[in-house]
Order: C-alpha cells, then sequence, then structure tokens
C-alpha cells in the first residue's frame, strides 16, 4: 500500500505544483475567495467526487465514501490569502497587489487535492468516509471554521485532521504536539477618557496618557513577556494624539491575550477589567474595555494524535517525525479540535540550500515545493491507516 500511494503521489505531483503555482499567482482575501474555490470545483469534478460549495460564503466540502460508511474523517485546507505585498522572484509571484499567500494555504489547498485525487483512485482499499474540508477565512475573526461548523459540516464527522506549512521545520520533516498545542486569541481594546486640556495647567484637566501608560506597566508586571505560566499579554498599540503641551482627552490601547487553559483565559480578561479601571480611577479618568473574542485554545487529541504520528513514521521513518513544542501563535483549526478529536500537525517547508527560509506572514515566504509530495504521501497514509482502525 505505501508503495502504491507513493506511486500515485509520484503520478500526480506535477499537477499539484501547476494547480499551487496558479493559487499562489491569483490570491484573495479571506471570505473572498471565489476563483480559489472555482478552481477547487474544477479539479473535484474532472474526478467525479462529490462536493457541495457556497458553505460558509466560499467554502467547499467534497465526500469520498470507501469500503463502508464509518468511519467519518474529515480532512482540512483553508483557502484565503494574507494582504502583504509580494516581494518573491518567481515566475508565479502574485499577481494582485497588496495580496500574498504567506502563510502556505496555497499549498494546503493543492495538496488536499492530491490527497483527494489519490483516496479516489484507492476508495474500495479503505474503509469509511472522507470528508475534505476546504475552508474560507482562516485569517479573519470569526474564522471560517466557527462558521463551517455552523452549517454543521463536522456533525457526522468522527475526527479530523489538519496538516500547515512550517518553515521552522525542513522539507521532509514532519512534526506533532499531543495535547494543547496553540493559544486562544483574544483581542483587547482599552480607551482611557479623562478632561484634556493645557500641559502646564493640571489642575483643569486630567492625564489620560499617564493613566494608559500605567495600565500597560502595570498589566505587563503581572504578565510578563518572559513567563507565560498565567498567559501572555502583549500590546502592540498605544495611540494618543495630543502634542507638546497637550494633554489628550482619549487614549486609546490595543492589544492581544493568549492562553492553554480556559479558566487562565478568564482570569486574565478579570484582571484587565479590574487593573484598567482601577488605574484610571485614580487619575480622575474612566476606561472602557472591550475584549473581542477569537479562537480557542487549538486542542491535538493525545490518542489520535500519537495514533497519526506513529503512521507518518512508518511512511517517512522515524528519524523525519518530531515532537513539537506549543506555540502562542492561534490557529481557527481550533473551533474544529472543541468539536470533535482532531489532529493539527507541520509539515517542513525549508531548504536554506535553495534560499527557501523565510518565516510565514512576511514578503518572501515560499516553500520548497518536494515538501508538497511529503505532505500528500502522510496525509493519505495517516488517513487510510485511521480508517482501517477506527471503524465503527
Amino acid at each position: 500500500m505505501r508503495q502504491l500511494i507513493k506511486s500515485k503521489c509520484d503520478a500526480y505531483f506535477d499537477e499539484v505544483v501547476a494547480i499551487r503555482r496558479q493559487l499562489h499567482q491569483h490570491p484573495e482575501l479571506s471570505f473572498c475567495e471565489k476563483e480559489t474555490a472555482e478552481l477547487i470545483k474544477r479539479c473535484l469534478a474532472s474526478r467525479n467526487i462529490e462536493f457541495q460549495s457556497d458553505i460558509a460564503g466560499t467554502g467547499v466540502v467534497a465526500t469520498i465514501k470507501g469500503a463502508s460508511v464509518r468511519p467519518t474523517i474529515a480532512l482540512r485546507a483553508d483557502m484565503d490569502a494574507l494582504p502583504i505585498q509580494e516581494q518573491n522572484d518567481i515566475p508565479y509571484r502574485s499577481v494582485n497587489e497588496g495580496v500574498m499567500h504567506a502563510c502556505g494555504h496555497d499549498a494546503h489547498t493543492a495538496m488536499l487535492l492530491g490527497t483527494a485525487f489519490i483516496l479516489n483512485d484507492l476508495r474500495d482499499k479503505f474503509s469509511g468516509t472522507i470528508k475534505l474540508v476546504f475552508q474560507p477565512g482562516e485569517e479573519k475573526l470569526p474564522g471560517g471554521a466557527s462558521l463551517m461548523l455552523k452549517e454543521g459540516v463536522l456533525d457526522d464527522v468522527d475526527l479530523i485532521i489538519g496538516q500547515h506549512v512550517y518553515p521552522d521545520l525542513p522539507c521532509g520533516e514532519v512534526g506533532f504536539h499531543a495535547g494543547p498545542y496553540m493559544a486562544s486569541s483574544d483581542e483587547v481594546n482599552i480607551t482611557v477618557k479623562g478632561r484634556g486640556g493645557h500641559a502646564a495647567k493640571p489642575a483643569e484637566r486630567d492625564n489620560a496618557l499617564l493613566a494608559a501608560a500605567k495600565i500597560v506597566s502595570k498589566l505587563s508586571e503581572l504578565y510578563p513577556e518572559n513567563d507565560n505560566s498565567n498567559g501572555l499579554l502583549a500590546f502592540g498599540s498605544f495611540v494618543a494624539d495630543g502634542t507638546y503641551n497637550v494633554i489628550p482627552s482619549e487614549v486609546k490601547l490595543k492589544g492581544t491575550m493568549r492562553t492553554f487553559d480556559e479558566i487562565k483565559r478568564k482570569s486574565l480578561k478579570d484582571n484587565i477589567l479590574k487593573v484598567a479601571k482601577e488605574i484610571a480611577s485614580e487619575y480622575g479618568c474612566e476606561a472602557e474595555i472591550f475584549i473581542e473574542q477569537g479562537y480557542p485554545s487549538l486542542k491535538n487529541d493525545v490518542k489520535l494524535t500519537e495514533k497519526c504520528a506513529a503512521f507518518a513514521k512508518e511512511i517517512l521513518g522515524e528519524d523525519k517525525v518530531k515532537e513539537l513544542p506549543q506555540l502562542m501563535t492561534a490557529e481557527d483549526f481550533a473551533w474544529y479540535s472543541q468539536k470533535v478529536p482532531a489532529c493539527f500537525y507541520r509539515l517542513g517547508t525549508s531548504n536554506p540550500e535553495k534560499g527557501i527560509s523565510a518565516k510565514q506572514h512576511t514578503s518572501n515566504f515560499n516553500i520548497d515545493e518536494n515538501s508538497m509530495r511529503i505532505g500528500i504521501e502522510t496525509m493519505v497514509w495517516i488517513t487510510q491507516a485511521l480508517s482501517q482502525l477506527d471503524k465503527k
């Protein structure tokens, strides 16, 4: 079976690369992935793979039925690009001004299509049903995953697998982490309001700027950057539109808060509210706090992830499968992991010898396209192996 999968991957590899380059050259922002969805539908239709479209906007969900109905395994790829101007000097550089596939979602989509082609060819050799979830809007709140869930995409699913490119690993390797893997992510907005006025007349005004600075300082003491045991809190925007001798009446703060634990997540929110209001009051000001809930923590089911890592070793070799640390970054795949057992793993894509080492969300990000061969082989092998193990 392994050799059959590898030969199938070889047969489809050039087509998958062409698909990835087409997507890379024509990226679309979150929830605007119309042409991307059309390409996916054409590819699926060319193999007579059943699909539903226009889910959560531009989402596409395909179904491949194996030798039995159960289990139902979902495989997910995200489709959206980022508002970044590409700087790569490559023939398939983005032609859409200010939009770029800087996170690898073009490769995710192309690899899932390649996986679909192979599983469709092998549908009489595995059990269960495979749902291929092509998801919009991973990069933008509330996250396309949450909208797909509302559409019932996982209602009949037993487990879900996600694969994401990862320049921190070299091409040829994959990485897993069992248990809580990626952090929840919430957006913190604090507005401190008071009487503005002349800097030289403190009796006639408050000092919202000083209050805001103390709020940032106090919260940074409570949640230091070098200790994330109680969560991470970092402010990236401090806007006080005064001048040399004018104290502004309003100061706006923006930041992010992240945890791996819902109890700590609530505690962090409560402390932000308490500290901001108390300090603002000390300076005769008021604090308005709005914390927009983002993605929850991504929790990899321990048993499922251990199985997937073991299967990956079978197809790639033990030395090519790494154990990864937790990450404070966030992913909307987390919504799926709250619904059904999930495994979200990483695919190494860097190759310094080819000059491919830039990180994601940068204007020079690219992948060694040979990594897509590894990605397809791994996902097909894991999927068919799980379908045999988890019959119901």
